[in-house]
Formats: C-alpha cells, structure tokens, sequence
C-alpha cells in the first residue's frame, strides 16, 4: 500500500515536470514561429481570426517534437530532486529496491511512448492538413492591401499582377496583369484554345471584390501561336473568383498516417486534385520511421536517466548530472539523424526500428549489473 502512494508521488511529480518543461518548450517556439505567420496578415491581408487560427493549429505540430527532450529533462530533473530532498534515501530505507523504481521510469516512459506516438501519427497530421486548407480555403480581407506599387505580385494561383503607382486614394495607374487562371482566359472568346492571357490598362481602382480596369487592352496568346488583342474602356475582375497560391493537395506531413501504409502505388503528386496522394518510396519509408519508430527511443531515455540513481562521490554528482544529460541527447540527435537514412532502403528502416529494441536490454543488463554490484559493496 505504502509502495503505491510513493509509485503515485513520483508518478505525478514527473509528469508534472514534463508537462511545464514540454509547454515552456512548445510556446517559446510556438511564438516565434507565430511571429512569422504575421506575413499571412501583412501581406496577404488573411482575417486575423483565421490567422489566429492557423497558428494555434501548428502549436500541436511543434508540441509533439518537444516530447522526447521533455521527457528527458524531466526523469533528470525529477531523479535529482528526489535526490536533494532524500526522498530517495527513505525509499531506500524502506526496502524498495532502485530496479523497482527503474520499471516505473520505464513504464512512464512507455506512456510517452504512446503519446508521442499517437500525436505523431494521428493528432499532428490532421491539425496540419486543418491548417492548410483553413489558408486555401480562406478568402482575403481587404484586396488592396494585398498590392504594393513597383512589386510583382503572386499570391493568387498562376496570375502576376504588377503596379506602377498606387496613390493616397487608391487609384491605381500602369497596370499589368498576366496569368494562365480561366478567369482571366474567359475574358477572351474560344478561351479553350488560350494559353494565358494579359492585360494591361492605365488605371484601376478596387470596388470590394471587384478590380475595375480603364483604358486597356487584353491580350490572349491562342495554342496557334497567334495574339488576340481587344481594347476596352472599362472592364473588371472579380477576385472572389481568382484561387490563391496555397496547395490545395496534402503535403506528407500532412497526409494521414494510415494512408501513407496503404500506399502501394507511387507517383508524382497531382497539383490540381485535392485528394490525399501516394509519395515516393523514400518519402514514405522516412515518414513512417520518424513517427512510429523514433518515439521507441524515448524508454531508452529513462534508462539513461535512470544511471543517476546509482551511489557514488559527491564531487562526481555534478558531472553525472552532465554527463547522463549529454549521453541521452547524444540519442535523441541520433535517431533524428539515423531516420533520414530510413528512406535509402527497408533493410535501413527496419535497423532503425530494430536498434531500440536490441539496446533496451543491454540497458537494463547493465543497470542491474550496477545495482547488485552496490548492493554487495555496502
């Protein structure tokens, strides 16, 4: 009974400390990179509630790359706090032994396992693939703010527009225009046989959606080769209808992990489908490592942590403290470097998967070895 309350004491004061650790992580790059999302505001004038949305869609993706190193800073911080108050030395003297203690690391570890697993996997695909299409699908709040004079514009899928002055009253003077959309192809007849279209005009002005156009010309380049001028006085865009540059196809990060398995048949991604589709072999094999097998070095984390519990000088305290913090993140940077090889072949995949698996018991082997070799020296 006692052994219980201390396992639940110790249980709830590590997963305390990995939660503030994993969120004190998270925000700071969360903000950062909140920072950068400013752009979709700034230039290409995004509502700020879809902005605010979208950045704290990607919170979740950054939480889960955080998860391994929390973890670890968590087990050494808790391990040398228990330390310090001598909640361990009454462990100690209460008869449960430092392996006992050693599975419940473990057995924490294996629930972060399943954690980082299933955000991996599952939560951060989808909030990722969320965030995409709340951009694509997403309609711009103010057009005019999205145009600066003397700079070519592109945030509207296969069209360039191009402004030479824009004045305090928002007129617009030089304009050009040239795309490939079929909006604009469709401002010319037999738009079935156009390649892209340009227009230019000397003046224009923004009317909510709508660009009214004066004193222009378009110009259709037709498959023949021939150009199809047509003069106008007045004419206008409706932007409502133009898409903007944002892919509305998945990226793989993005691409749900069950899929990715199913995947038999590999070939280039299609742009103008907006279906979830199959990688190349390499992406697939890279994917799948880092999100179901990388999170299967996180128990060799506790067992490193796990080192510090063994008895030793009080001035070596402060260099195993070092010394197991390095070691485990030594791990940590080689399962991120070793799972960008994953990809090269299956046979590298599957050692990816299989090197945890084949150190966990040498791990544990050693450690206990380390116990019971204490144990006889006292």
């Amino acid at each position: 009974m006692l052994k219980n309350i201390i396992y639940k004491y110790f249980l709830k004061e590590i997963f305390k400390t990995f939660t503030l650790v994993l969120f004190a992580f998270t925000a700071i790059a969360w903000t950062v990179r909140a920072v950068n999302f400013l752009d979709l505001i700034v230039e290409n004038a995004i509502p700020f509630n879809i902005y605010l949305f979208y950045s704290v869609l990607h919170f979740f993706g950054i939480l889960t790359k955080f998860i391994p190193l929390a973890m670890l800073i968590a087990l050494i911080v808790s391990i040398l706090k228990f330390q310090q108050k001598k909640e361990l030395t009454i462990l100690w003297s209460s008869g449960v032994e430092k392996i006992s203690l050693v599975k419940l690391f473990v057995f924490i570890s294996i629930l972060v396992l399943f954690i980082q697993m299933s955000f991996a996997s599952l939560v951060s695909p989808y909030v990722l693939n969320k965030s995409r299409s709340l951009i694509a699908n997403s309609n711009y709040k103010n057009f005019s703010s999205v145009f600066k004079a003397n700079e070519f514009i592109d945030v509207f899928k296969k069209t360039t527009f191009f402004i030479e002055e824009i004045n305090s009253s928002d007129d617009l003077k030089n304009i050009f225009i040239r795309g490939e959309d079929d909006i604009l192809k469709s401002m010319s007849s037999n738009d079935e046989s156009n390649l892209n279209t340009t227009i230019v005009a000397k003046k224009g002005r923004f009317i909510n959606d709508n660009l009214i156009l004066q004193n222009g010309s378009i110009q259709t380049l037709k498959k023949n080769g021939e150009i199809d001028v047509l003069n106008f006085n007045t004419t206008e865009i409706n932007f409502g209808y133009l898409a903007n540059r944002v892919t509305s196809v998945p990226k793989i990060q993005e691409t749900p992990t069950l899929f990715i398995l199913k995947c038999k048949k590999f070939e280039e991604i299609n742009r103008d489908t907006k279906e979830f589709s199959c990688h190349n072999e390499k992406i697939k094999s890279e994917t799948i490592s880092r999100r179901l097998g990388m999170p299967l070095y996180i128990p060799l984390l506790s067992l490193v942590c796990s080192f510090l519990l063994l008895t030793g000088k009080r001035n070596n305290n402060v260099f195993k403290k070092y010394f197991y913090y390095v070691f485990g993140f030594i791990i940590l940077i080689t399962s991120e470097i070793l799972v960008r090889y994953t990809g090269v072949s299956n046979v590298y995949m599957f050692i990816y998967f299989l090197i945890p698996f084949f150190l966990f018991p040498i791990f544990y082997y050693l450690l206990s070895r380390k116990f019971r070799t204490e144990m006889i020296s006292i």
